[in-house]
């Protein structure tokens, strides 16, 4: 072999390699590593780099979120939602994402936890044909209500919320959908926390807040029912 052939080889196999470590699963195993996180399984990077794909063509026509490139989409909606999904405590088995908008952090709970039944709730007309679609896609079985969240007359193990709009009212709305014994789990900030566990009310107990990456403000904050609790209306909240 000459030594132009070798280097030529060289070359492309370097090439080939660059590749793989650049794509879009790749960047978001990454980041989880840098997170402190382990990787996804393989099974699943082609299912969050379709999901990705779908976003960013779907935000050119909707406006899904503000985040629209692809390392703010891994950065900022994948690697949060993840870590909530494996924050969750174990037994879950029915789960609201309470005004999903693009599905964080449920679209990602239904990926990586499928032993739990995930119900997307999100009022607007687009944004929740972007969600059924999305399920469809990405082969996960989720639930959409195309609706105000507090309109739904059942119970969950778990209700998630994020990026909310008037997110004081919905913490209050979001509070009465868990059973007791169940989770309310809030990605907020540090400087809103104490604030919403105020709008929750007395009958959630509060564990260890969980830091959310990319940021010293941003936090999960898991609240847990007491199983006493007694569950009255839900009031009605414009979302």
């Amino acid at each position: 072999m000459s030594l132009k052939t070798f280097i030529n080889e060289s070359e492309g196999r370097n090439t080939g390699m660059s590749e793989v470590r650049d794509t879009v699963g790749a960047r978001l195993n990454r980041l989880l590593g840098e997170s402190g996180q382990s990787p996804l399984a393989a099974d699943l990077l082609p299912r969050f780099e379709d999901y990705c794909s779908l976003i960013i063509r779907w935000n050119a026509r909707v406006n899904l979120t503000a985040i629209r490139d692809e390392e703010g989409i891994l950065s900022r909606h994948f690697v949060e939602s993840i870590l909530c999904a494996r924050a969750l405590p174990a037994g879950i088995s029915t789960l609201l994402d309470f005004g999903s908008g693009a599905g964080f952090p449920g679209l990602p709970i239904a990926l990586c936890r499928q032993e739990i039944a995930v119900t997307l709730a999100e009022s607007q007309g687009k944004k929740a044909a972007f969600l059924s679609e999305a399920g469809r896609v990405l082969g996960v079985s989720v639930q959409i209500h195309s609706a105000r969240a507090e309109a739904l007359r059942t119970v969950f193990d778990c209700v998630t919320l994020r990026a909310v709009d008037h997110m004081e009212l919905a913490v209050q709305a979001a509070a009465l959908l868990v059973r007791p014994g169940g989770w309310l789990a809030l990605m907020t900030t540090r400087a809103d926390l104490e604030k919403l566990k105020s709008c929750a009310g007395p009958c959630f107990s509060w564990i260890d807040l969980v830091p959310l990456p990319g940021s010293e403000d941003r936090v999960l904050a898991l609240g847990a029912r007491r199983s006493e609790s007694i569950l009255t209306a839900v009031p009605s909240v414009s979302l």
